[in-house]
């Protein structure tokens, strides 16, 4: 089977924009089926094997069903590495990216993480990885997700301890103590969902997307009272934020006892992170 990147591009045009199309394409050309970056451009013919040719048939109809072409290959890049990604954990994304970059300015070489609502666990791998003197530990409600963070781990040689914890539960292990605890929690409202793209709305796990609209700090002010009893003093603090609600969680963090709390922005000038210090 012959194909070129102007008629995968042609076929994925039903349902994605030109731009998406594109990228969705190249990713398909140059990092599946290997096609030089001059020969995608040049639109040079990729010749597929019969078993690539079926797979391709089966990418294309569920790229065209919105599923995202990560949970397809079961596969997303953060921070220059390979993770693996199913349905039962987010797509990481590139402002989470941010976050942690901008943590390793600031976090101690030797310090005790906690990272709650880890999902794939690519915040608790990659600090792991650049910080390999810390003590890290990852929480997830969500069994599934936490199958998926360990291979994550393993396959990245990480040192994470794992486990399923309910944010919203007490334990005995609350006298825990942690330098950092960081968190990228469900902070999407519901009246939000109309304006998201269906490869996210559909096929993403809502119990890690969406928080009522009458309440959509709930997450934070949890985590901020947890940390009042888990963190050391002086323990930082760090939230990936809904950009609507900076001010909110800003003013929220004062109220509950945290100091030096900073609100900055991500690549696109929106309103994304927090750190604050107890």
């Amino acid at each position: 089977m012959n194909i070129t990147p102007r008629q995968v591009k042609q076929l994925l045009l039903p349902v994605y924009t030109a731009s998406e199309a594109g990228n969705l394409a190249r990713l398909l050309c140059c990092e599946l089926w290997g096609q030089s970056t001059t020969d995608y451009y040049l639109d040079k013919s990729i010749t597929l094997s019969a078993d690539a040719g079926h797979q391709w048939q089966n990418i294309l109809a569920r790229l065209l069903q919105n599923e995202p072409i990560q949970y397809i290959l079961q596969e997303a890049r953060f921070l220059g590495q390979s993770f693996r990604v199913t349905p039962a954990t987010l797509i990481p994304r590139p402002e989470t990216e941010e976050l942690v970059e901008r943590m390793l300015t600031t976090v101690s070489p030797e310090a005790r993480i906690l990272d709650i609502g880890t999902g794939s666990g690519c915040i608790a791998v990659s600090l792991s990885r650049a910080l390999p003197a810390a003590e890290v530990e990852a929480w997830d409600v969500s069994e599934e997700a936490l199958a998926v963070a360990r291979v994550n781990g393993k396959m990245l040689q990480a040192n994470v301890r794992w486990v399923c914890r309910d944010v919203w539960d007490d334990a005995p292990d609350d006298t825990a103590r942690f330098d950092v605890i960081v968190s990228n929690p469900p902070y999407v409202t519901e009246s939000e969902k109309s304006a998201m793209e269906r490869n996210v709305l559909e096929w993403e796990p809502a119990t890690a997307l969406f928080v009522p609209d009458n309440d959509p700090l709930r997450f934070y002010r949890r985590i901020a009272a947890l940390g009042c009893r888990m963190l050391l003093p002086g323990g930082q603090l760090f939230f990936e934020i809904n950009r609507a609600y900076g001010v909110e969680v800003r003013s929220m963090l004062h109220d509950s006892g945290y100091r030096h709390v900073t609100l900055w922005q991500d690549i696109s000038r929106n309103d994304r992170f927090i750190e604050a210090r107890l």
